[in-house]
């Protein structure tokens, strides 16, 4: 009873030949697609290309928008800090002061 054989090295290329050829053959017995056909499949994938295109610009124009307004928002926050900054600073004794005139209307009001 014989075993099973392995195939060799020179079947396997052998085989990958014959199934390389085969599918040449199928390929060359395809006929070429209707030129309609084609100018269609063409038309589609420009506008695929359009709507991505417009895709792209309003994404870059929302970015863009976000990036303005982040800027606008930090312009803001420095000019608060620097109305914050130019105001007097209350002294210890202008605060000593109020809190002792707090303190007499507390006071004041118990009474």
């Amino acid at each position: 009873m014989a075993g099973y054989k392995e195939p060799g090295f020179n079947d396997r290329v052998a085989a990958a030949a014959t199934a390389r050829a085969k599918a040449l053959e199928l390929l060359k017995g395809k006929t070429p697609l209707d030129p309609a056909v084609q100018a269609e499949r063409a038309a589609k994938a420009a506008e695929r290309e359009a709507a991505q295109a417009e895709k792209r610009k309003a994404a870059l124009a929302e970015r863009e928008a976000k990036r303005e307004a982040m800027i606008a928002k930090k312009q803001a926050e420095a000019e608060a800090a620097a109305a914050v900054a130019a105001q007097p600073a209350v002294t210890e004794a202008e605060r000593k002061a109020a809190r002792d005139a707090r303190y007499a209307a507390r006071k004041a009001r118990k009474k």
